[in-house]
């Protein structure tokens, strides 16, 4: 090794090691080391890994991406072993019935830093809740709004919430207290919300009832873009994790879902068309994007009068073609449930090659292609929830249990390690 390569085919080299092997290059030599605690080669590795990782969600103590790779790394494992004796619970004291969304909103997951980790539910009396997760307090409680509240997206990077209700109030919410920070009254019924940051700052997406989607400032709520997208409403919007595209569908079996590039919609340019693809998949009910490969998307259907339930992940790409740009989605995999299967309404995925959902009590995982991984049967009643992040997947069941799941990664697929299951002890038998 007495030859030196140039930085960049080193740095070129080390980008497709992992951690460890990182660490082990970096004692070869000065030259070496120095390549090896580049600060974009363990950003790329943080991102990996968890996909909502960004420079603002760095923890206390953790000056560069590599100190932050490894504290988080060193947090999981002692997670992993903990014991039930580790941990301390409290009984949270009122509104904590979620008949409608919750949100997760933090930093950086749960740590044990000194930086909270909050989460916001909206109930059936018409408020929003935050509670501190590690007290298990309240924190506060918004007044009771006119109209029920139907949707809640979170911006964790800015501990901001946005709801909107039954009669299209849109609000902004600072988490740190009950302020509301802007209001904006549609003309139309809203049915789906996204919050994302890019590089040029916050943005909120809206889908309405007539198939349009708002593009709006955070948190100022000024329009940047109206778009028609769709003849029918807008039931689903998801940014992907670069922030490159949003997808855009409604559950109508007439609409064919679509892929924006975001930056058309972020800069609207007058009498040119957003630059989109429909993808060629009637009746889609639900979508994800792989949070490891950001171009990746999985979309949940349903066929034919008998409405089986099947899956199909594209790859989009872009090309260039006379000066113009165009989106092109190839079809990875795809495949469809049994028909004696009860259908499932949520899903999630981890790595782009796995999916997650539930069907009636029990939990699934399948590739892509829809070979079975594994099946869960903790709960006695239907799972009615399912959410997933690049470290847990959570589902809660109509007999008020809750169980944990922690993604592991080995051998050819991910796959989940039980972690705790959560029963409802109490006199009153109604869910709440």
């Amino acid at each position: 090794m007495e030859g030196r390569l140039p930085d960049e085919v080193l740095f070129r080299i080390f980008s497709f090691l992992d951690a460890s092997s990182l660490l082990h290059v970096a004692q070869v030599n000065k030259y070496w080391n120095k390549v090896a605690e580049s600060e974009p080669l363990w950003r790329n590795l943080c991102r990996r890994k968890w996909s909502f990782c960004t420079f603002s969600h760095r923890c206390p103590g953790a000056q560069t991406w590599k100190q932050y790779f490894l504290k988080q790394t060193r947090q999981e494992r002692w997670m992993a072993s903990a014991k039930p004796e580790n941990f301390v619970y409290k009984a949270a004291v009122g509104n904590l019935g979620i008949l409608g969304p919750m949100a997760y909103l933090s930093g950086s997951g749960p740590t044990m830093d000194e930086e909270k980790s909050i989460i916001c539910t909206v109930s059936s009396k018409r408020m929003l809740f935050a509670w501190d997760v590690r007290e298990g307090t309240m924190i506060w409680s918004s007044p009771v709004q006119q109209s029920s509240i139907m949707h809640l997206a979170t911006l964790p990077q800015m501990h901001l919430a946005f709801t909107v209700d039954l009669k299209g109030a849109i609000k902004v919410w600072n988490c740190q207290d009950e302020d509301t920070l802007a209001t904006l009254i549609m003309s139309q019924a809203c049915l789906s919300l996204e919050a994302f940051l890019t590089k040029d700052g916050p943005f909120l997406m809206v889908g309405t009832c007539e198939g349009d989607i708002y593009t709006l400032t955070v948190p100022e709520l000024k329009t940047v873009s109206k778009v028609n997208a769709f003849k029918y409403r807008v039931d689903l919007l998801y940014c992907s994790p670069d922030k490159r595209w949003i997808f855009a569908s409604g559950t109508h079996e007439c609409i064919l879902p679509k892929v924006f590039f975001t930056e058309c919609l972020l800069r609207p340019s007058e009498g040119r068309t957003p630059l989109s693809l429909s993808l060629p998949l009637s009746s889609c009910c639900r979508a994800c994007w792989a949070p490891r490969r950001t171009n990746r998307v999985t979309l949940m259907f349903q066929k034919d009068a008998l409405k089986k339930t099947g899956f199909t992940t594209l790859d989009l790409t872009t090309e260039g073609t006379g000066g113009r740009t165009f989106i092109q989605a190839h079809e990875v995999a795809s495949f469809l449930l049994p028909v004696h299967m009860e259908s499932p309404i949520w899903m999630g995925v981890s790595d782009g090659n796995t999916i997650v959902f539930e069907s009636g009590p029990y939990l699934f995982l399948v590739s892509i292609s829809g070979h079975l991984l594994q099946r869960f049967e903790y709960h006695d009643k239907t799972i009615c929830n399912l959410w997933v992040d690049s470290l847990h997947v959570l589902t809660t069941s109509v007999d008020d249990s809750l169980h944990v799941y922690m993604w592991e990664e080995e051998g050819r697929y991910p796959y989940l390690r039980s972690c705790c299951h959560l029963e409802h002890i109490g006199s009153d038998q109604t869910p709440s």
